[in-house]
């Protein structure tokens, strides 16, 4: 690969010669402007304001612009008069944790290579002083006209450096979060984790540019003369649209889980999921699941202490039947003999008492 600038690492009183090679490359395709009517390439051409003539390379030079208009000229030679000692040197300045670097001041990525047998040793113990840490280095270096920040880290067997924006380049995120305050329930959160578990990993080297692909098929077949406007895709209105955020997350848990194993997502039908007062996390249930075995040996446990203490009523009941129709007997029998002990009392009497004899 070819090298596109030459320098040294200073790490502490070690220097190792290396030279810059871009790790990154594009692939998008690019097009020319070309005039339509007849098909033949529009270019721009680097014209003078001033005299109108055209110029080339060699004649245009550098210049800053102030606010009023007017043109300060720089030249190379300005440049390089400059006390910067990372012109021709990256400075390692620091060693972090990887985490405390943020994603978003990445810049484009490249590969430092040994410059040299004398740098193999130096660029060795770097390396290898890199993994053993876990740590990464912070640098600063100069290129393509300005100072800028580097991270080296080890990627295989040779050190990377990726360009990281200065800490004030990065804007600031407001206004860019919601306004309105917005709850997320637990059970919404549970069918997140779910469909994070479902969706898994992917192997980053399977990731392609499907569009790409389907670019550089068109052109083919425009060369071959063979080229044939696919139909029109069926394009969905997006925004506006009000969802049921539970349904669907739930029908995206199978539709992953569906495709993981090879059946149409179509059959994924969703069934709105019940909702619950819960605050606690629980694991998703099923959509028409049965009761857990838990709840079912609940209300089996109850309808046992229902029954039981019905028959316990019916049985102590029972007694207190047996009792009160023995004593209705008893007082049955007792009145009886009640009565015929006074109606014996009375015939007694009856003969007792002397008949009264009629006057004649």
């Amino acid at each position: 690969m070819r090298s596109i600038w030459n320098g040294a690492i200073s790490f502490g009183l070690v220097s190792i010669p290396i030279k810059l090679v871009n790790a990154t490359e594009s692939h998008a395709i690019s097009f020319r402007q070309i005039h339509l009517e007849d098909g033949g390439r529009v270019r721009y051409r680097k014209v003078c304001e001033l005299d109108g003539e055209e110029l080339s390379g060699a004649e245009i030079g550098k210049g800053y612009e102030e606010a009023d208009g007017s043109i300060i000229p720089i030249t190379d030679e300005d440049l390089a008069q400059l006390p910067i000692s990372t012109a021709k040197t990256i400075e390692i300045v620091s060693f972090v944790p990887a985490d405390e670097i943020d994603p978003l001041q990445m810049d484009a990525a490249y590969y430092l290579a040994a410059n040299g047998a004398t740098a193999a040793k130096p660029y060795t113990l770097l390396r290898e002083a890199l993994k053993r840490s876990r740590r990464v280095a912070i640098a600063k270096f100069a290129l393509r006209g300005r100072e800028r920040l580097g991270m080296l880290r080890v990627v295989d067997d040779v050190i990377a450096m990726h360009g990281l924006l200065w800490p004030d380049e990065i804007r600031r995120p407001e206004g860019v979060a919601p306004e309105s305050s917005v709850a997320v329930r637990d059970a919404e959160l549970d069918l997140a984790d779910a469909l994070m578990a479902t969706l898994g990993e992917v192997e980053m080297s399977s990731l392609k540019d499907e569009y790409r692909e389907a670019v550089e098929a068109m052109i083919e077949a425009k060369a071959g003369g063979a080229f044939e406007p696919p139909s029109e895709a069926e394009v969905q209105p997006a925004g506006g649209k009000v969802i049921d955020l539970m349904a669907a997350l739930e029908k995206s848990v199978k539709a992953a889980k569906a495709s993981r194993e090879g059946a149409p997502q179509e059959e994924a039908d969703v069934t709105p999921m019940r909702r619950t007062r819960k605050t606690a996390p629980a694991a998703p249930k099923a959509v028409g699941g049965k009761k857990s075995t838990a709840s079912r040996s609940r209300s089996e446990t109850e309808k046992a202490r229902k029954s039981t203490s019905k028959k316990s009523t019916a049985k102590a009941s029972e007694p207190k039947a047996s009792a009160t129709r023995s004593t209705a007997t008893k007082s049955t029998a007792t009145k009886s003999a009640a009565k015929t002990a006074a109606g014996g009392k009375t015939t007694a009497a009856k003969k007792a008492a002397p008949r009264k004899r009629s006057s004649a």
